[in-house]
């Protein structure tokens, strides 16, 4: 056996809550003034709500306004006066207290971010890493495709079945590969372990539960080729009933779940959180944009599976560096270098490209929010700006 393993949480989850009322803000204040910049960092404890950060907007909130913002972002999230729980057993969104702590962005920032020229410098320094692979239809990798496919499944009913299930769910599959070539080569072979946990109201007994859990892990649509009910281990609830959930027992923090929100562990991630930016902050930009190229890079057959690392300088608009590595698996006559070049060359790859590209400034119903890419990961989605492959003609002229 050679095993990988990745792990994925519900929106219920409170380090999920803590992204989503992060990232209903980024939306509520882009969405009245797309020059808003925001870094609105959330911590979620027990009743408390604690919003702190920097926040330069036209749009001007009450703390009343963003207690409400709150109390909706939870109560959409599944936290919405559920009966079948009591105030002790479960979050209500009545209950929250809301601690508002928010300062103007320095000015130093903003003169290099918003330039005389009409280019936006990057809002900050630092690394992203965008990644593909074949081993899903989304070239995403296999594990953490699953697990969300599971995360999902159990998710969404727990949100119609609010007498059966409450929303603090976590997912977790490991793939066994066989051996590592298989790994390298992305040859997942079988689903090796399934985890899943999830909260019941106190009338259900634990047997009753993991019968409901099995059912809907056999209901997810599991590749039948991997997927094997007979063979794989498969853990539902392991320690057992859980009744007491969601931020009420536990703390939450943005962008604590940056493996979640990428990759699953099956690339590097650099490190700076996606949640609570707007989209200047090339955290969040530069992820998109490293993962657009990963995509299209293997998406064209050039490579098995790719890894894309881009840099910058706060203040300043082009990247520092581009790096590509596809480990080994580039198509003959190609190589690492000759990509990073190609990529460097064709995509100006700049805060402001970047937005225009994926219209970052302008989120809305129709095209996309901030709080759902926070709810659903912030990679790997096909109806994402960013996740289209609208580019795949160029990428093949290298062949």
């Amino acid at each position: 056996m050679y095993l990988f393993t990745s792990e994925v949480v519900a929106p219920g989850h409170p380090d999920k809550c803590a992204d989503i009322i992060a990232d209903t803000i980024v939306d509520r204040l882009i969405i009245g003034d797309a020059r808003s910049r925001v870094a609105s960092e959330v911590f979620v404890a027990g009743k408390h709500v604690v919003i702190g950060g920097e926040v330069s907007s036209n749009v001007k909130m009450s703390r009343e306004e963003y207690t409400q913002l709150v109390k909706d972002a939870l109560i959409k999230i599944g936290y919405d006066g559920n009966e079948n729980f009591t105030h002790k057993e479960c979050l209500y969104p009545e209950d929250v207290e809301v601690q508002v702590l928010l300062n103007e962005q320095s000015p130093d920032i903003n003169q290099g971010v918003d330039q005389e020229d009409g280019e936006t410098g990057a809002g900050d320094q630092g690394i992203m890493f965008g990644y593909a692979d074949v081993e899903t239809e989304n070239y995403m990798p296999s594990a953490i495709t699953y697990a969300r496919m599971l995360m999902e499944k159990v998710y969404d009913y727990a949100k119609e079945n609010p007498h059966e299930l409450g929303v603090d769910i976590k997912t977790q599959v490991t793939m066994d590969y066989g051996v590592k070539d298989n790994f390298e080569s992305c040859q997942p072979q079988s689903i090796h372990t399934i985890v899943v946990s999830a909260p019941c109201v106190a009338s259900m007994n634990i047997e009753t539960v993991r019968e409901l859990i099995q059912t809907l892990i056999d209901e997810t649509g599991l590749p039948s080729e991997l997927y094997n009910k007979e063979e794989c281990i498969i853990h539902i609830n392991p320690t057992g009933k859980y009744v007491s959930h969601s931020p009420l027992h536990d703390s939450g923090l943005t962008g604590r779940k940056l493996i979640v929100d990428s990759f699953g562990g099956y690339s590097p991630i650099g490190g700076g959180a996606q949640s609570s930016k707007d989209y200047t902050k090339v955290d969040r930009s530069g992820l998109y944009a490293a993962r657009y190229i990963a995509k299209h890079i293997v998406a064209a057959g050039l490579a098995k599976k790719c890894v894309v690392q881009i840099s910058y300088a706060i203040g300043v608009a082009r990247p520092t560096s581009i790096a590509v590595d596809t480990y080994g698996t580039v198509v003959e006559g190609l190589d690492d270098d000759k990509l990073s070049t190609f990529v460097m060359d064709n995509f100006p790859l700049t805060p402001n490209w970047i937005t225009k590209k994926f219209s970052l400034d302008k989120p809305s119903k129709e095209t996309f929010l901030y709080a759902d890419v926070a709810a659903r990961g912030q990679v790997g989605q096909s109806d994402y700006p960013w996740e289209k492959l609208d580019e795949l003609q160029l990428f093949k002229t290298l062949i």
